[in-house]
Formats: C-alpha cells, sequence, structure tokens
C-alpha cells in the first residue's frame, strides 16, 4: 500500500479530549489532503466510531485508489452505554466497547467500519492495542491475526498488521506472523527510543514496514511546557526538563522543536510514515509545514553528545 510521509491520526476527529466540529474535521482533512496527505488513519475506537464517520464523509469525494486508508479491530461496538460522556472522548457514552479478538470479531469489525466510512474497502487493517485486552493479546495473534491473513488472502484488505503502545509484542507480529506493517505508537520519538533498539532493525531486515504514532508523546514534544502531556498523563518534572533542554538545542539550530521531533524517526530506513494528529486546518498546515523543514546533521550530534539522544 502506498502511504505518504505524513499520515493523518484520526483520534482527533473522534473528539480526542475535547470536541471539534463537524466544519473543523472536514476543514483538517481538506488542509491535510491539500499538503499532499495521502494516508489515513483511524479506528472503531476513537469516539466510539465517530472518527470513521468523519473520516469517510471527508473522504467520500475523492478518487478511492488515490489515497490509503487504515483502521482497526479488537474493540467492537455495542449499542447501550453508561451515559454521560466517553471517557477520554468528548462524545456521548450511548455505546460500549467489547474486547473481540475471535475470528468472527474481526469480520464484524470491518463490517461495521466499512458501514461507518461509508466507503467500499479498507487498505489496511491492525489489531489495535491487543496488549492491553487482558490475555496478554494471545487470543489476537491465535484467532484474530489468522482470520487477518485470510481476509488478505481473498482480497477483502490489502495489508494487516498491528498496531499497539509497547514494543515487545509488536517484535512477535514482525518476527512471528506474515504481517506487512505494524503500527508503534509513542515508542520511537526524541524522548523514547526503544523501537530502535530491536523492533525497527528486524523490522528492516524481514522487509516490514513500521509506521510511527505519538511523535510528540501526546503533547510534550509539541510545546513544553508545565501541564504539557505525556502518553496523555501530566509530563513529570524530568521529562518536562529533558524536553525543554531539546527544544533549546532544536532551536540553535534553527529547528523548531516540533520539526525535529517530526524528522527522528525517518531517520530509520523502516519508516514509511508518522501519523500525526490533527484536528483543524491549521494543524494540519502547521504539521506539514514542519515536515518540511530540513533539520541539520549537526543537531543530532549535539544531542547524541549531551546524552539526549542514543540512537
Amino acid at each position: 500500500m502506498p502511504v505518504s510521509a505524513l499520515g493523518f491520526g484520526a483520534a482527533t476527529l473522534g473528539n480526542l479530549f475535547r470536541e471539534v466540529s463537524d466544519e473543523a474535521a472536514h476543514a483538517a482533512v481538506d488542509a491535510a489532503w491539500a499538503a499532499g496527505v495521502r494516508y489515513f488513519d483511524t479506528a472503531p475506537h476513537y469516539g466510539l466510531g465517530l472518527s470513521e464517520r468523519r473520516l469517510g464523509e471527508a473522504l467520500r469525494g475523492r478518487p478511492r485508489d488515490s489515497y490509503t486508508l487504515s483502521t482497526k479491530v479488537g474493540r467492537l461496538l455495542l449499542p447501550g452505554g453508561t451515559g454521560g460522556m466517553d471517557s477520554g472522548f468528548a462524545v456521548p457514552a450511548d455505546q460500549h466497547r467489547v474486547w473481540d479478538f475471535s475470528a468472527d470479531g474481526v469480520r464484524r469489525s470491518i463490517e461495521d467500519s466499512l458501514t461507518r466510512l461509508g466507503l467500499d474497502r479498507i487498505d489496511v487493517v491492525y489489531l489495535h492495542d491487543a496488549d492491553e485486552c487482558g490475555d496478554d493479546g494471545a487470543q489476537a495473534l491465535s484467532e484474530a491475526y489468522p482470520a487477518l491473513e485470510r481476509l488478505r488472502a481473498e482480497g477483502v484488505v490489502g495489508a494487516i498488521g498491528a498496531g499497539m503502545n509497547q514494543v515487545a509484542p509488536l517484535e512477535r507480529y514482525v518476527t512471528e506472523t506474515d504481517a506487512d506493517v505494524v503500527l508503534c505508537a509513542g515508542r520511537y520519538s526524541l524522548l523514547d527510543q526503544r523501537a530502535g533498539l530491536s523492533l525497527l532493525p528486524e523490522a528492516l531486515r524481514r522487509g516490514r514496514s513500521v509506521v510511527v504514532g505519538g511523535v510528540f508523546n501526546s503533547g510534550l514534544l509539541a510545546d513544553p511546557q508545565p501541564g504539557a502531556t505525556y502518553d496523555y498523563k501530566a509530563a513529570p518534572v524530568d521529562l518536562l526538563g529533558r524536553a525543554l533542554r531539546i527544544k533549546k538545542i532544536a532551536e540553535s539550530h534553527g529547528v523548531p522543536l516540533r520539526a525535529a521531533a517530526l524528522d527522528f524517526p525517518f531517520r530509520h530506513p523502516a519508516v514509511a510514515s508518522v501519523l500525526v494528529g490533527m484536528r483543524s486546518a491549521a494543524e494540519a498546515a502547521d504539521a506539514a509545514a514542519m515536515l518540511a523543514v530540513e533539520v541539520p546533521d549537526e543537531l543530532w550530534d549535539e544531542l547524541r553528545e549531551e546524552g539526549l539522544m542514543t540512537l
């Protein structure tokens, strides 16, 4: 599947943390498209299906062969919620999520996603957060993954893989399966380079692609200041200080911190695309502008000398 270097992470379209209007969501996709983005990633989990519905609406009028779309399986959305608002997404909790990595669950999830998206196919399907479902991902590996292989063989989906926040489970999919791609969130950034130790080298050796998400570590590397978040929680003081030191060095080379954070993953040849959350046209334009900034090798050299980068 062809992907653009900059990918659109559509959790924001599901009202991640705060509400985004339909108009702003559509404008974000339009601006990303105008900037050359041709890879869009979503999931049923994001806003209880809101992200898929909005993304499908925004892409529906565009030639289907001109972009690549990925979504995820592992959580089914069922009627009946707790009332009030959903946890983590500013949407009414009128549905509830159920973990399901069975073969039937995979097929049902894809059918439901196609309905919400209103599109004719899904290009890439990831097993979503299989390490968090309570059985250490055993069912995902033994039932869900083989189901995805069958769907790939049938031509229902184009590429398959797994998307998680942890490195070790992703390594299993690279070394033990015929997955095409893994999505590694938050573990290959200027603040956390664990994926570079073995996951990325092994993926490169086996000809697998890696998509990197969370390059800003949920906010700290976008704007390091008191109150900034790291992995969706308040950033520890030591990490805030580290981010500020990186920012100072980057700016001494004429490079905004956001540009350095976006550029960093592409220093490894296994990385095919970097996903960035965009909740407005301005954020989409900014992400494209930051990716276009030329980052000198001297910046990386200084970060290593200061012990701020290990790879």
